[in-house]
């Protein structure tokens, strides 16, 4: 745009060098932080509910507009991050985040309030797809576990967040909490976005794209092909994935355990997802994203049926963690792929897209195990239906496979 600063690139040896993991440190710092749009819903619902005198339904709509806020802004500002780089998009999210929190400690009301978490979903999102998608352009030999660590933000926000928040909301309420959150976002966001204003060094031609565009056409598979695959692909293995998740305190109560017991198996997971997408970042780099998505997909259906006869609360805590450990490295396996077989001018955009599939299919899936639970009157048949939806994924991660094996059979980050 005409006027303004010219943003420097960075410098072709800065990929996989020392600028690139200081990048890499402050990109996970900023999911931390940027993800409690993500989680913060969660933890005030109860307190929200009861000072609005609002039914659980009711109650449960802001968390809705929250991942709608958060699916939408994954694609809008995906395009945006391939255009013009991450800092537009991270300092809108900014603003959203400050202004979504803080204005949302002002209402009376359950409906702008809900309203506000979209906002607040809006910008948390930000922080996850166009925030891995530009971290992507600044790695190559070690591109898997750059990725995978800038996507366990999420996850640590999810274990940092609820615990953090308590500090404020026993005490002072919900609101007060909802603008030291604010504050926090504003404050701490700002400087660490202004570490990442280099923009990734320049491509090194159109070589890459043609290797792309050669090894797709060789698989009988388009861009938009595997996109839709993928996407598909990513939305059965979270429906599959958010039944556990999203109902794994209620599936303790009802088996006696407990909200406490349940909470620590949910930490468990969380803690586990941490470790794995780390280790799974690390497995791409040496066997490629698509064979490590195929292993994550598998063990994360063996470990959803291991849910089903053992229902003790030993082997609970035990699926819990394998069921950890099998599932977090697979969302950013889809990441990973797109920039092996995709442009990376589009990288936003289409990272946006799949991730967005993705959150769809953990919202999915929380409500539809919940309509399936209310049917049947135990969680059996919602596990059940999320095996079925896994073996979905499973299937089309092998056809991806196959195809491409045909179009080249060493994964392209080792060739970049």
């Amino acid at each position: 745009m005409r006027g303004m600063p010219r943003i420097p690139h960075g410098r072709p040896d800065d990929i996989d060098g020392r600028r690139a993991w200081l990048r890499l440190a402050a990109c996970m710092v900023l999911g931390t932080l940027g993800s409690v749009g993500m989680w913060s819903i969660v933890v005030v619902m109860p307190a929200v509910q009861a000072e609005f005198g609002v039914g659980r339904g009711e109650a449960s709509a802001p968390y809705t507009l929250t991942m709608l806020g958060f699916a939408a802004g994954n694609v809008l500002l995906g395009r945006i991050t391939d255009r013009a780089g991450v800092i537009p998009p991270l300092l809108g999210s900014i603003a959203c985040l400050g202004l979504g929190y803080g204005c949302a400690a002002a209402v009376g009301a359950v409906t702008p309030f809900a309203i506000l978490q979209g906002v607040i979903g809006f910008g948390a999102a930000a922080t996850f797809s166009p925030l891995i998608a530009d971290l992507s352009h600044w790695f190559r030999r070690r591109r898997g576990i750059a990725v995978a660590a800038a996507a366990t933000g999420n996850y640590v926000a999810g274990a940092v967040w609820p615990l953090a928040m308590q500090l404020t909301l026993p005490a002072h309420g919900w609101r007060v909490t909802y603008l030291v959150i604010a504050a926090v976002c504003v404050l701490l966001m700002t400087p660490l976005v202004l570490l990442l204003r280099p923009r990734p060094p320049p491509h090194p031609g159109g070589a890459e794209a043609a290797a792309q565009a050669r090894r797709l056409s060789a698989a009988g598979l388009t861009p938009r092909s595997l996109q839709v695959l993928l996407a598909i692909a990513g939305l059965g293995c979270c429906v599959a994935m958010s039944m556990p998740q999203v109902h794994i305190v209620a599936y303790c109560v009802d088996l006696g355990f407990g909200v406490a017991r349940g909470s620590e198996m949910l930490a468990l997971m969380l803690a586990g997802g941490v470790v794995s997408r780390l280790a799974s970042g690390a497995l791409a780099d040496r066997f490629g994203a698509v064979r490590v998505l195929l292993a994550g997909s598998v063990l994360q259906a063996l470990s959803l049926a291991a849910y089903i006869p053992f229902d003790g609360l030993a082997s609970l805590y035990l699926v819990s963690a394998v069921f950890g450990l099998s599932q977090g490295g697979i969302v950013p396996s889809y990441a990973l792929i797109v920039r092996e077989y995709l442009p990376a001018r589009e990288a936003g955009r289409r990272v946006g897209v799949v991730m967005t599939m993705t959150i769809i299919g953990m919202a999915a899936g929380g409500w539809l195990s919940g309509a399936i639970y209310d049917l049947t009157g135990s969680y059996r048949a919602a596990f059940l239906n999320g095996i079925a939806w896994n073996v979905l994924n499973i299937l089309i991660v092998l056809f991806i496979l196959f195809s491409v094996a045909r179009g080249r059979p060493e994964p392209a980050v080792r060739a970049a």
